[in-house]
């Protein structure tokens, strides 16, 4: 018995080999590998939420988790729960109408109230915020506990946050809902807003790029724990409560959108931009010419312009059929594309021009606006093959980039590399920085 398991085990292991060199394709080649064998991480965190909150309750935290638990595990699983509580949300909220004041609120007589989200739904979705968020503040406390830092982590975190942004964003929407009762935010406007957050994270890591220093933002940290008391509040008070008239006839939701802008495009963008000049005049940055340095931003802005064009275009209006499943594409073709700006600034390699996730896009918003007769079903149809190419394009991309690393740093990505003799790290209590010191390589 023992013999024909250990067989068994053998073909397993045979098949499973056959079907990793099939799929398997080296995304980075040579050059990007070896760029990353001479990286440093840097980064400036200068918010006191994070410098007096956060991190002090991470350092905590951190503590509680073993020792032999790798920092990407906490890293994936945190990503995961950050995808539970947008999937929680889609079983009950798929179509964003849950929030729809009845006739008595909104006054419109022909729109009928949505079915509210339970109370215990909205409790859910609040842990698996917060457990994401912790995760992903512990990561890299326990790579430098454990002395288990490499290029791998910061990567496989940033590469990660980037397809977060689709989750975070799409699950904050179903708090206030489409705006068939005039309380809220239109569909249309929520997508600017989506690729409003999206330009807002590609313009941080495009600061990177030419700067060489991560500016961690302020916004992050306020906006999870924003969500999170949120969603506790609508779960404790029920949904209804974001319906209330603030003053003057303007309603929560109505100030959110407004609020994004003057974060995002107010201060996020300005802020880069006078760091990039800096870096320019002292002579700390990459110091690229103009046409370069605008690179990692050509093909993120031709995928929004893309976008644009089929949903402002679609013969069926397609956001308004599905919003859920558009906000996911446009998410993961967004995370594809902001990856490779992550590779090229870590490895200290030019960044890409023309992203080729853009071509089935490109393709697919062609066929849309020529075929004549496009029916709702097809482009309906289109949207979610379109979509599920994306998906495992992206997933494919992300695992074989994982793989190439692995190899070349001789690492497994879940897994802790003891080896004797390592040096003795400092303790969680003494770690103040989100990521890793700028002395450190990250996780």
């Amino acid at each position: 018995k023992l013999i024909l398991l250990d067989s068994l085990l053998q073909e397993i292991q045979i098949v499973h080999t056959k079907l990793t060199m099939k799929f398997y394709y080296e995304y980075l080649g040579s050059k990007i590998l070896a760029g990353f064998d001479t990286y440093k991480y840097s980064s400036k965190d200068t918010s006191p939420l994070s410098e007096y909150v956060m991190h002090p309750f991470w350092n905590q935290v951190v503590k509680i988790c073993p020792r032999w638990v790798a920092p990407n595990l906490l890293t994936f699983v945190g990503f995961l729960c950050c995808i539970g509580h947008f999937g929680l949300l889609a079983l009950y909220d798929y179509d964003y109408r849950s929030a729809t004041a009845g006739p008595d609120v909104s006054g419109l007589p022909g729109v009928p109230g949505g079915v509210p989200v339970p109370s215990w739904a909205w409790v859910g979705v609040a842990v698996f915020l917060f457990l994401s968020h912790t995760l992903d503040g512990i990561d890299g406390k326990q790579a430098r506990r454990t002395g288990s830092s490499n290029p791998l982590g910061e990567l496989f975190d940033h590469g990660l946050d980037s397809w977060a942004t689709i989750f975070i964003t799409g699950a904050v929407y179903s708090v206030f809902g489409r705006n068939d009762d005039g309380l809220s935010v239109p569909l249309f406007r929520m997508f600017c807003l989506f690729w409003n957050i999206y330009l807002c994270f590609l313009i941080s890591h495009w600061e990177k790029y030419n700067t060489g220093v991560l500016y961690l933002p302020w916004g992050y940290d306020f906006s999870m724990l924003g969500s999170f008391v949120m969603y506790l509040t609508t779960g404790a008070l029920g949904m209804g409560i974001w319906k209330t008239e603030l003053l003057w006839g303007i309603y929560p939701a109505q100030i959110m959108e407004p609020a994004c802008y003057l974060a995002n495009v107010g201060m996020t963008l300005p802020i880069a931009i006078y760091n990039i000049r800096q870096s320019y005049k002292e002579g700390t940055g990459k110091n690229r010419t103009f046409t370069e340095a605008m690179r990692p931003l050509v093909s993120t802005n031709l995928a929004l312009i893309l976008f644009f064009i089929w949903v402002l275009r679609s013969p069926n209006n397609v956001l308004e059929m599905d919003p859920r499943c558009m906000f996911l594409l446009t998410g993961t073709v967004f995370a594809n594309i902001c990856c490779k700006l992550i590779i090229a600034q870590m490895s200290n390699t030019r960044s890409e021009l023309f992203s080729v996730i853009l071509i089935p896009l490109a393709l697919t918003v062609t066929a849309v606006l020529v075929i004549p007769g496009m029916s709702a079903g097809r482009e309906l149809a289109i949207l979610y093959g379109l979509t599920g190419f994306v998906l495992l394009a992206h997933i494919h991309y992300g695992t074989c980039v994982v793989a190439e690393m692995c190899d070349h740093l001789n690492i497994r990505p879940f897994h802790i590399k003891h080896v004797q003799g390592r040096e003795k790290v400092s303790p969680a209590a003494e770690d103040s920085v989100r990521l890793l010191s700028s002395e450190e390589s990250p996780v």
